[in-house]
């Protein structure tokens, strides 16, 4: 018999948010603020709440909760996608709203030597994913979400499909690297083939292109570069596939590999990207091509990384030390 119950308010907020080709994890976000944000105010359904509560809400996240502003954001456009595109009614303008003061940090950023040390402490596989995190200025989520078709060996680039903000750019691929990712994909085909004889080898794929070519999931130029151990399968469907390597792995091989080099800062993944920026200022490129290459929407935020220099954009050198 068909269930008749209507849907709960946050399976259509999530599927609001997929219509609009939000990522997983804001999706995952959205959600959790939403579901907060009832909480908060004692289970009452948002139909019956307006600004007030809104604001009631947020404020208590900055003033209690003590969160950051770029949190106390993301909570705040939780809840007005909840009522603008779910409930299908402005809020309107957020008054007495008090805002989470914003910090200005500025990026941990290694030394050459020790990005080469801490690459020096990474198994193959690893060393690889860091040394394009570094080499190509990648977020670990688009290091991880490269495929094979992405890599362009003659043209020496690396196409980032959906970077944040869903914006594609490109970027370089180092000649360093050009040996080491033709060695890791040739490993990532036999495991791809060894899943074809197997009577799988499928990949997901990204918005709605496995309904428009059904058969493109099963391509090898679909196929993840660095594809995970193990398959994952449907236990509904009984149907097999494989991912890519989950974050969790690489973040803690490099956590370890920062412990065994010594490196004394509070270095991540993400640390490899602040490095590659700062480098290539400190080479003499400009800041216009480092935004082109980050994806930055704005060069304001790339500019931050002529702080980390302690010495300008232009590499000005103090008068003091040339006495």
């Amino acid at each position: 018999m068909p269930d008749t119950r209507p849907p709960k308010l946050l399976d259509i907020m999530a599927e609001e948010l997929r219509v609009r080709h939000y990522s997983a994890r804001t999706e995952k976000a959205y959600l959790l603020w939403t579901r907060r944000f009832i909480v908060f105010h004692r289970m009452r359904h948002p139909a019956e709440m307006g600004a007030d509560e809104i604001n009631a809400f947020v404020t208590h996240l900055a003033v209690t909760g003590g969160v950051s502003a770029s949190t106390q954001t993301q909570a705040l456009s939780a809840i007005l996608f909840l009522y603008r595109h779910v409930l299908g009614y402005d809020v309107g303008e957020m008054h007495g709203l008090v805002r989470a003061k914003r910090s200005e940090h500025v990026p941990v950023v290694m030394t050459r030597p020790e990005v080469r040390a801490v690459l020096a402490e990474l198994g193959d596989e690893y060393w690889l994913m860091a040394s394009l995190m570094y080499g190509c200025g990648l977020r670990l989520s688009e290091c991880l979400r490269l495929r094979v078709q992405d890599i362009d060996f003659s043209g020496n680039e690396i196409l980032v499909r959906d970077g944040k903000g869903a914006k594609d750019r490109v970027t370089m691929l180092p000649e360093a690297l050009k040996g080491p990712l033709r060695d890791q994909l040739r490993r990532a085909r036999v495991v791809w083939e060894h899943d074809r004889a197997a009577g799988w080898g499928r990949v997901v794929m990204p918005g709605a292109l496995d309904r428009k070519y059904p058969a493109a999931a099963s391509e090898w130029k679909w196929q993840w570069v660095f594809p995970q151990e193990r398959r994952w399968r449907n236990p509904q469907t009984s149907e097999q596939g494989r991912h890519h390597v989950h974050a969790t792995s690489l973040q803690r091989a490099v956590k370890e590999a920062v412990r065994r080099a010594g490196v004394q800062k509070n270095v991540g993944c993400h640390t490899f990207r602040h490095s590659f920026a700062t480098h290539l200022l400190e080479s003499g490129y400009d800041i216009r091509t480092i935004q082109e290459l980050f994806g930055h929407r704005d060069v304001r935020t790339t500019m931050i990384y002529t702080h980390v220099l302690n010495r300008g954009g232009r590499g000005v050198r103090s008068p003091l030390d040339g006495m």
